[in-house]
């Protein structure tokens, strides 16, 4: 679990989190338990996927993947366990007073989680494999495996800190839109990146046959269309005035990343 957990990565679904509970008013602090709830429950994801009978992917961050170090049925546990422990963690610390809008943030973890979400994306993910699927099929896949878990993350954060519902509209929007343009931006450092830099192997999804934008609209409609998506989040937090930048900041940051 901590092999997984604790060993590097952008931590970006935590941060939104805590980013967001700061946007809507809230101290960042009382958000940490849903933040490593977060982190954990994503770990989770990232050791299953890897698995042989999923990604079968040797590398991840740097480092051998979960199974490949522990054996698959170790990896398997861990991954079961870290979800599991995720959502203990909210159980188990939430800061006083704040029950109910702990309750909600567990059910926005939840469900982002299950089949219309990260779960659902992922059978999607595979079913997909060596098919030709429209772009609107594949932006569904996308919002699920990818876009549900930092849509989640920004949700939460708003809830933990106790925002109004304009900011917890204006985060959702632009958890969606920045959701799909990580994806986007995955699918072309597969193609493009170095891998010492990514810290895995490149060229994992055109050998897999896997349905990506670059594959169905080219490498240059990519860019633009993950461009496109940055400028839609960035539009969502125009009510948010100068309490957005920090968000703004960080989806310009995700479209310029090498790893």
């Amino acid at each position: 679990m901590r092999y997984s957990a604790c060993g590097g990565g952008k931590r970006i679904r935590g941060t939104l989190a805590l980013i967001a509970c700061e946007v809507a008013g809230g101290r960042w602090q009382d958000a940490l338990p849903a933040a490593c709830a977060l982190e954990m429950v994503h770990a989770y994801s990232l050791i299953h996927d890897d698995l042989p009978c999923m990604d079968d992917d040797e590398l991840r961050r740097g480092k051998p993947t979960n199974h490949r170090v522990f054996g698959e049925a170790v990896a398997l546990l861990a991954g079961d366990a870290l979800l599991t422990q995720g959502i203990a963690t909210m159980l188990n610390y939430i800061p006083a007073g704040l029950e109910e809008a702990y309750h909600r943030a567990l059910q926005e973890l939840v469900q982002a989680s299950c089949t219309q979400g990260m779960i659902g994306g992922q059978v999607l993910d595979l079913a997909a494999e060596g098919k030709k699927l429209t772009l609107e099929e594949l932006k569904l896949i996308y919002q699920w495996k990818t876009g549900a878990l930092i849509r989640a993350a920004l949700r939460m954060g708003v809830l933990i800190g106790g925002g109004e519902p304009w900011i917890l509209e204006a985060l959702t929007v632009y958890g969606e839109a920045l959701g799909l343009a990580f994806q986007i931006t995955d699918d072309l450092l597969d193609l493009e990146a170095d891998p010492k830099i990514l810290g895995k192997m490149v060229g994992s999804d055109l050998r897999k046959q896997k349905a990506t934008y670059p594959a169905l609209v080219g490498i240059d409609e990519a860019h633009r269309l993950a461009a496109e998506e940055i400028s839609r989040a960035c539009a969502a937090l125009a009510p948010l005035a100068e309490n957005g930048k920090v968000l703004i900041e960080l989806a310009e940051a995700i479209l310029k990343r090498n790893y």
